[in-house]
């Protein structure tokens, strides 16, 4: 059965970064892309970004290019996000993700950040 766990949250001034690391289980981590998805308090989850099997192409929503990196290491079954410049706007529960919409997600890592 999948399981994918998060990890690296936390508080932060605006400006600081975080890093974020997710570890994949019971299923081939190395075949799928993989996503980032977030939900900040009374919002739908929102797509951040996704990256390839290989690691060849990436993706960024509009709100968070230019900051956000995501990236994988096959061999760990890990997946990473990190961010940059961080703003309060960014303040939401963050999610890896088997799939674009966030139907099969693990249980999130809260990042809070303050101005």
């Amino acid at each position: 059965q999948p399981q994918l766990v998060e990890s690296g949250g936390g508080a932060v001034q605006a400006g600081g970064s975080l890093r974020l690391s997710c570890v994949a289980s019971g299923f081939s981590f190395s075949i799928y892309y993989m996503y980032w998805v977030r939900q900040a308090p009374g919002k739908e989850l929102e797509w951040i970004s996704e990256i390839n099997p290989s690691s060849t192409i990436t993706s960024y929503a509009d709100s968070v290019k230019g900051r956000f990196t995501t990236s994988r290491d096959n061999a760990k079954n890990t997946l990473y996000l990190q961010m940059n410049n961080l703003k309060p706007e960014d303040t939401a529960l963050y999610f890896c993700s088997q799939n674009r919409v966030g139907t099969s997600r693990g249980q999130g890592t809260q990042v809070t950040v303050s101005s």
